[in-house]
């Protein structure tokens, strides 16, 4: 079986906040760590996880576990996403914080 890609999990991740989106939840955490486990039990596949992840916040989002690993690939990873707007416009975290 093939090991997901960033794409899989980007996917994985969006699914997520929509449903917790249409619950009308505020945010939702999620940790690399589970989320890994969830979509591939026992496989090393944390790169992909955690990159998505990472791609995935938006203005707003923050994290709460913050690797200190220049990648941000570490299964402690942990981001709170906000759910309450999923527009498309809203910016990137990376944009924001990146200038």
């Amino acid at each position: 079986m093939a090991k997901w890609t960033q794409e899989q999990y980007a996917a994985k991740i969006q699914e997520k906040k929509v449903e917790a989106h249409n619950k009308q939840w505020l945010y939702i955490e999620l940790n690399a760590g589970e989320l890994k486990e969830e979509c591939e039990p026992g496989v090393s596949n944390m790169s992909p996880c955690c990159k998505a992840m990472v791609d995935a916040m938006l203005e707003g989002d923050g994290y709460i576990v913050e690797p200190k690993i220049r990648t941000k690939v570490a299964k402690s990873l942990t981001v709170r996403y906000y759910v309450d707007n999923l527009s498309p416009s809203r910016r990137k975290y990376s944009d924001v914080v990146n200038g």
